[in-house]
């Protein structure tokens, strides 16, 4: 008997969206998307202060974790590849445009250079759903008090995420909450279709 093929899903563990997050096989997760600082104009008193206040708040919410992460789709296994090619690619016509190739890249990248997002992230592990409500509004309240400006991550700002961390697309937001749901949809669609053409 042929096994059946695991479904990208559980392959990654996860199983589901909740009201405040995402759930795995391990845990719930909440995300807080924080508003970046541009630390660039920023006077070293300023920046202290921030590391101080980021510090203060990592002990009052000690299992607050922090999560950095591109923004946008990041190109190094794509530079890689046109790097590779270039080493080995004896046409010179050819190798001019692996080289044009690679500088679009570099181009593309250097400008996205700081497109970062920067999460909180806490887990859940058997908590209720109104427990999981009251311990994201303490620590929403906490994150504030220390002068961060966050918001709770919503369904499709996670899936955003995912299709970043996964290099699957930048349009994240678009992934079907369960996979192959289109394909049912489709096929619903197509037999209604027909009944009415038979009718």
């Amino acid at each position: 008997m042929a096994k059946r093929k695991n479904s990208v899903q559980k392959l990654i563990g996860f199983e589901r969206f909740t009201k405040y997050g995402m759930r795995t096989d391990k845990c719930e997760y909440a995300f807080f998307i924080v508003e970046p600082t541009n630390i660039s104009v920023m006077s070293q008193t300023s920046i202290d202060t921030k590391i101080f206040h980021l510090r203060m708040l990592l002990s009052i919410v000690p299992d607050l974790e922090v999560v950095a992460m591109d923004n946008c789709e990041c190109f190094d296994s794509n530079k890689l590849y046109v790097r590779r090619r270039l080493n080995t690619e004896r046409n010179e016509s050819v190798r001019k445009l692996l080289q044009a190739d690679f500088n679009f890249l570099d181009e593309i990248q250097l400008e996205m250079s700081s497109a970062r997002q920067f999460l909180f992230c806490v887990r859940f592990r058997k908590e209720k759903e109104e427990q999981v409500f009251h311990r994201i509004n303490e620590i929403a309240k906490q994150i504030r008090n220390q002068g961060f400006v966050a918001r709770n991550m919503d369904k499709g700002d996670i899936k955003h995420m995912l299709a970043l961390y996964f290099g699957s697309s930048i349009t994240g937001e678009n992934i079907e909450d369960i996979e192959g749901d289109s394909y049912f949809d489709e096929k619903e669609a197509f037999n209604e279709e027909k009944e009415i053409t038979e009718s």
